[in-house]
């Protein structure tokens, strides 16, 4: 989707803040312990590249993302550091991975065996950190048997440099730490079985350490920390203290491109959901959910100059219109998303008006609004 640079609308993005959250993060973490920025999905929706050029000129020491694509990326921007890959890449990319020293993380027997025919065939060492499925239920080694085949396989193979092992928490965002400590039971009890040693032994998420969850880890993989954004922000419900001040960096700005005096009776947007009851003024923002404004925000005030003014009648695929106190000049400023948290329409209030989490509204928000960086 090609950025709409020739449209007042576009995602603004404080780099400023990108950096306090990660120094923020690193005088929090025990010494020796290393940080990896997660930048996966164009880093939350705020510029995989420029996000991680920022965190690791602010300490961190690697990346991680989701799929192989995303580590290509960062490496055709010139980037250097240790990148790994968290999810399941195809094994027959292997050699390709290898060929931008990005790591794949390997969460299965018959995986690695795939892997290492396409490596043998090139004469390539793939790096790989061992997912391990603690109780996510979502990728890993999870039974003992095919774990210990594992290790043995990779006993002085050739193929692997086994640079990491580790697991993914499912509730460190939760105050209740039950099945926090079932998965820490788990993971070590895997740990236990191994006979090979990984340079690497990583638990913690970004939830696990701003909530104080003392696990030992040699690195924190720092996701939406790094953007300023509580972990533990659930629909409608307060968010948990951290243990560090996290600082927003994303907002979303437009103005109003279009500006008219409807009568009494006169419909608003598609199926007529909002009909005025007197004469009002209506203003048009040049946002819609093909930008990621999803359809369900229909109702929550946005910043129109001066004025926090609802959303009236059914989002458009490129537009949406607001009611104004009064009539207001084409070219009036809109925010969207505030990057204040005090403010009303703050990314959590979007969500909670979505029923989701503010990861979700910021992942979404599309290629078509251009990012535009502040330092």
């Amino acid at each position: 989707m090609v950025p709409a640079i020739h449209r007042p609308a576009k995602v603004v993005v404080d780099l400023n803040a990108i950096k306090h959250n990660v120094t923020a993060e690193m005088q929090h973490l025990p010494q020796g312990v290393q940080m990896w920025a997660v930048v996966k999905a164009n880093g939350y929706g705020h510029g995989a590249v420029q996000v991680a050029k920022t965190a690791l000129a602010a300490g961190a020491t690697g990346l991680c993302v989701a799929v192989l694509d995303e580590a290509l990326e960062l490496r055709n921007a010139d980037i250097t550091a240790p990148i790994l890959v968290l999810g399941i890449t195809p094994a027959k990319e292997a050699a390709l991975a290898s060929s931008f020293d990005v790591s794949l993380t390997a969460g299965s027997l018959s995986w690695l065996k795939a892997a290492e025919q396409v490596l043998a065939a090139s004469g390539q060492r793939l790096k790989i950190h061992l997912g391990i499925d603690s109780g996510m239920g979502r990728i890993g080694f999870s039974e003992d048997a095919e774990f210990v085949q594992a290790n043995h396989f990779l006993e002085d193979n050739e193929h692997f440099f086994v640079e990491g092992m580790f697991t993914h928490f499912s509730t460190a965002d939760s105050s209740d730490d039950t099945y926090f400590n079932y998965q820490v039971k788990r993971f070590k009890h895997l740990q236990s079985l191994l006979t090979i040693k990984p340079k690497y032994i990583h638990l913690d998420n970004t939830a696990a350490s701003v909530f104080g969850k003392e696990v030992k880890t040699d690195l924190v993989r720092f996701g939406i920390g790094i953007y300023g954004l509580n972990p533990s922000a659930n629909p409608a419900s307060p968010s948990l203290p951290t243990e560090i001040d996290l600082q927003p960096a994303l907002s979303l700005v437009s103005e109003l491109s279009f500006v008219k005096q409807i009568h009494q009776g006169y419909g608003v947007g598609y199926g007529a959901t909002y009909q005025a009851d007197s004469d009002q003024w209506i203003g048009t923002v040049p946002v819609g959910y093909a930008d990621g404004w999803q359809r369900s925000l229909q109702g929550f005030k946005v910043k129109v100059g001066d004025s926090y003014c609802p959303i009236v009648g059914r989002i458009c695929m490129d537009q949406f219109m607001v009611l104004l106190p009064k009539e207001l000049p084409v070219g009036t400023p809109v925010e969207l998303l505030s990057a204040d948290p005090a403010a009303p329409n703050n990314i959590k209030a979007a969500a909670d008006q979505v029923g989701t989490i503010h990861y979700e509204i910021a992942c979404l928000l599309s290629d078509r609004l251009p990012r535009v960086y502040h330092s």
